[in-house]
């Protein structure tokens, strides 16, 4: 387990001091010359960083909302006024990815990628990945950030980063074979589709040498079914990360494998009721970043939901804890028949399952009431699997679903962020 002791396990109030004074340096920096940050300062009676004289100040900043930052570009176009110097000063751009709306461009600095790998750095060690291991990054390197930062956090931390690009998975198999991989980090479905292609072809996936998976885009490896899965197939342990496009690379998960750290040495975190504002110990992560100073956010509201663990964790850090890491994003919440459910809760259900491949959730309406509907892909004789699935989920969740079986391989498969979830107005 590696630490930067230092950091990772300062007492609460030395905590605060540093994220203080990383916060003071950065406003110095943004206020006037960011003009999207400036004007939210305005709003509130804030001239400059010298108005900012404590942690009451600072939550009086308006929280930051997607949909903000994409009227922002629509109404300067490419890149928005969230920038604090001239575009010249600019090196790299990305966008999200669109899996929850129109796709947000980021631009960096050379500092500011340069944060991106030591937050990165932060997540690598987390999962005992350092100088002497061979990452391969399975992913198209196109203009979604995804692993672009993972792959220069590999570099900056000593290692040997293996890009994955243009390659179809039986390929990319072959190359962790060949090149002797010792870490992989994908998105979590991306990992059992990996999986799946290896059984097909007779590759025995533990054998490779992997010993460590390093997994984003999806809320899946918190999810113990989901992790179970992977590191039986793998052979390796299975590692939750979460970062955004537009936030950095925030959270990481330790060898206690209890829930995602958060990286309060470069991110201030704050988790609210999403519908009061109010503090909470489970409702909305809000984020500020410390180190992005070319174009930052100051209490960005991420739509995940989180649940705060309060006890101290086994590997020393005292960084903040997520029981269960991201838990799902709070605008897909569903209400079945009362019940409020979460997608991800479904999903720790049907991978418990061994049969089931894939699968994806319908969501319709009947009359008044939302309802769900289960497609499986199953291997083998269908009919008792559906069964025990429909009942497993009648058990945990407390509501009756429809589950339906599906040819193999009918139901899409991602090498970025899964949708399992689709809306449809009947079925």
């Amino acid at each position: 387990m590696f630490l930067d002791r230092p950091l990772e396990t300062l007492e609460p109030e030395a905590l605060r001091r540093h994220q203080w004074a990383r916060l003071t340096v950065m406003t110095q920096a943004l206020v006037p010359a960011n003009r999207f940050i400036a004007g939210r300062w305005e709003r509130v009676g804030l001239q400059g960083p010298q108005d900012l004289r404590g942690w009451d100040d600072f939550h009086r900043l308006p929280l930051i909302e997607k949909r903000e930052l994409v009227a922002d570009q629509a109404a300067h176009p490419p890149f928005g006024t969230n920038l604090s110097y001239p575009l010249e000063r600019y090196v790299r751009v990305h966008q999200t990815s669109g899996t929850t709306g129109a796709p947000l461009r980021w631009l960096d600095t050379q500092e500011s990628w340069e944060w991106w790998a030591r937050c990165w750095g932060f997540v690598l060690r987390a999962a005992s990945v350092g100088p002497g291991d061979r990452v391969f990054f399975p992913f198209s390197f196109g203009l979604f950030v995804g692993f672009w930062a993972g792959f220069e956090g590999a570099r900056a931390l000593g290692a040997l980063a293996i890009p994955g690009g243009g390659q179809d998975s039986a390929q990319r198999l072959a190359a962790m074979e060949a090149l002797g991989a010792t870490a992989v980090c994908c998105t979590p479905s991306y990992a059992l589709h990996l999986a799946e292609v290896a059984r097909e072809r007779g590759i025995a996936l533990e054998r490779l040498g992997v010993r460590a998976t390093v997994h984003a885009g999806e809320p899946g490896a918190g999810i113990p079914a989901v992790r179970a899965r992977i590191e039986e197939a793998w052979g390796a342990r299975a590692y939750d990360h979460a970062g955004m496009t537009e936030m950095g690379a925030y959270g990481f998960e330790c060898a206690a494998q209890a829930g995602l750290h958060v990286n309060e040495a470069e991110f201030i975190a704050e988790v609210i009721d999403p519908v009061t504002g109010r503090p909470a110990d489970e409702g909305e992560l809000i984020l500020t970043n410390l180190g992005r100073l070319g174009s930052p956010l100051l209490r960005y509201r991420t739509g995940d939901r989180v649940r705060v663990a309060r006890a101290p964790c086994a590997c020393g850090r005292t960084f903040l804890r997520l029981e269960g890491g991201i838990l799902g994003r709070v605008d897909d919440m569903l209400i079945v028949r009362g019940v409020n459910v979460f997608p991800s809760a479904l999903e720790g259900i049907v991978r418990r399952f061994a049969a089931v491949d894939e699968f994806l959730i319908e969501v319709y309406r009947r009359g008044q009431l939302d309802e769900v509907r289960l497609l499986l892909e199953v291997s083998g004789e269908a009919g008792p699997v559906v069964a025990a699935v429909q009942e497993a989920v009648r058990v945990d969740l407390g509501i009756r679903v429809e589950a339906v079986p599906v040819p193999g391989q009918s139901l899409p498969r991602y090498e970025l962020k899964a949708r399992r979830l689709v809306r449809r107005a009947s079925v």
